[in-house]
């Protein structure tokens, strides 16, 4: 099941677009050594770990599947250890029923695909409750105690909110006797060392996610598109996870674990909750990637106690449901961005002694990737405002000249790149200026899914005092 996973992650792998998040990533991963240290002084410190791996990784390649591939191992890790643990809980075909579940749900293809770390802290948390479950259920094993402290210390460096699942084991080991509890804990301790020092990296530039706000109760709405992937997909796998302390008992599941599987999935999302209103909003959807593997266990529990046409036909439902977002997230903008799209129009639109602009410097990344990859290098129009070939130290932007009308005298077509449509560009300072300077909209393209990108381009007037009519209206 682990191949099988790993195979569905890579299919569609090289076609989709990069996100802004996975741009980040590549960015960071290309600078050396002191140049990833000083960037993790000041932003993503927290990721440092990951983008320690990734940088290694990138020497090998830089084409969009291999950048991907390391988080399809981690999904077909993830799976295996599920199919494993789902056996060792209840049955053979609990653990294949869990495993075939993970593998059909359109958010564990995203992730699978993402060059992220959200993959890998799934598989952290199985490879934890994995180890915890074999301590405890066969203590004669030598160094059972150890290899649960070293999965918590991984689970600590992929993402830290990924820790958040080990409340599920305290809770769940709280009761179970044999001085358990207080093996956990030591473990915990131990192996929380790494996370802990990430948690304060993380607190202390904290400014890196000033854009999350205050949840309300109306995110927990949201959970099932988060666990499925789609609304649909989410909503018939916690159906089939809600079945699980029914069904799952009789099927020979033992209650402890059951209870610790249902904290897995329930105690991050309130948690995370609780540390938003109390301390700083941290409150993201794709920080509880983590929980996915205990709802997919928790339907592979209820569904291999049916029948087994009945076990046929749900997991045959629940391909069904996630079949859309599959096909979906394999699009170009599958992962809402399109900068091959935008790389594209600017190629084939753009003339000889066109002048480029970024809303904002960070955009330039993704552009000089595809047009590298796509083009050869060849495609883009003049970047008149670039000070220097690389990336800030501390930052995902590059260095930039900022006298913006002096970059552009002598130009007669300007081409202006920015987050959101076109009703955004008033808020965009770049085209302000263009505007005062004499330039007008003549053309533009949005790319991508809801924010997405505008291309558009700017002409100078032949008379600066007068207005031409465009194919979109004037900022």
């Amino acid at each position: 099941m682990g191949i099988v996973a790993t195979l569905v992650s890579v299919a569609g792998s090289s076609t989709v677009s990069q996100s802004g998040d996975e741009l980040a990533t590549l960015s960071a991963a290309r600078r050396g050594a002191g140049g990833l240290w000083e960037l993790a002084q000041h932003i993503d410190g927290h990721f440092l770990p990951y983008y320690g791996f990734m940088h290694l990784w990138l020497e090998f390649g830089q084409a969009e599947w291999w950048m991907r591939l390391p988080s399809a191992l981690a999904t077909g890790a993830a799976t295996a250890l599920i199919a494993d643990l789902g056996r060792r809980l209840s049955s053979q075909p609990a653990g294949l029923a869990a495993a075939a579940v993970y593998v059909f749900l359109p958010s564990v293809s995203y992730h699978g695909q993402n060059i992220r770390s959200y993959a890998f802290a799934a598989a952290a948390a199985v490879l934890a409750t994995w180890t915890l479950y074999r301590a405890i259920e066969e203590p004669g094993r030598r160094g059972a105690w150890w290899r649960y402290a070293a999965a918590v210390a991984l689970l600590g460096c992929t993402q830290v909110f990924a820790l958040l699942v080990l409340a599920a084991h305290l809770l769940a080991v709280g009761s179970y006797g044999r001085g358990v509890l207080p093996r956990v804990l030591a473990c915990m301790a131990v192996g929380c060392v790494p996370g802990a020092v990430w948690t304060v990296v993380g607190f202390a530039e904290r400014h890196a996610i000033s854009w999350i706000t205050l949840p309300g109760p109306d995110v927990f709405l949201a959970l099932p598109k988060m666990a499925g992937g789609t609304a649909l997909a989410g909503c018939v796998l916690l159906a089939a996870a809600a079945a699980a302390p029914f069904l799952g008992r009789r099927h020979g599941a033992d209650r402890l674990w059951i209870v610790l599987l249902g904290s897995w999935a329930i105690l991050p999302p309130l948690l995370l909750f609780a540390l938003s209103h109390l301390v700083s909003p941290v409150y993201v959807d794709r920080y509880l990637f983590a929980t996915v593997p205990a709802y997919a266990l928790l339907a592979g529990l209820a569904l291999a106690a049916l029948p087994h046409l009945a076990t046929g036909i749900a997991l045959a439902g629940v391909l069904a449901a996630g079949l859309p977002g599959q096909l979906d997230l394999r699009g170009e903008d599958g992962h809402h961005e399109n900068f091959p799209r935008a790389v594209r129009i600017l190629a084939s639109e753009g003339r000889p002694g066109d002048a480029l602009l970024y809303g904002r410097s960070s955009l330039r990344e993704g552009f000089r990737y595809y047009d590298q990859t796509r083009h050869g290098g060849k495609g883009l129009p003049d970047d008149v405002l670039l000070a220097g070939p690389a990336p800030l130290p501390h930052s995902f932007g590059y260095p930039e000249r900022s006298d913006v009308a002096a970059a552009v005298a002598g130009r007669e077509r300007v081409w202006v790149i920015w987050r959101g449509g076109s009703e955004a560009a008033s808020r965009v300072g770049r085209v302000v200026t263009l505007v005062k300077e004499g330039f007008v909209r003549t053309r533009s393209w949005r790319t991508g899914r809801v924010p997405g990108m505008t291309v558009a381009l700017y002409t100078r007037a032949p008379d600066a005092g007068r207005r031409t009519t465009g194919e979109t209206p004037l900022p």
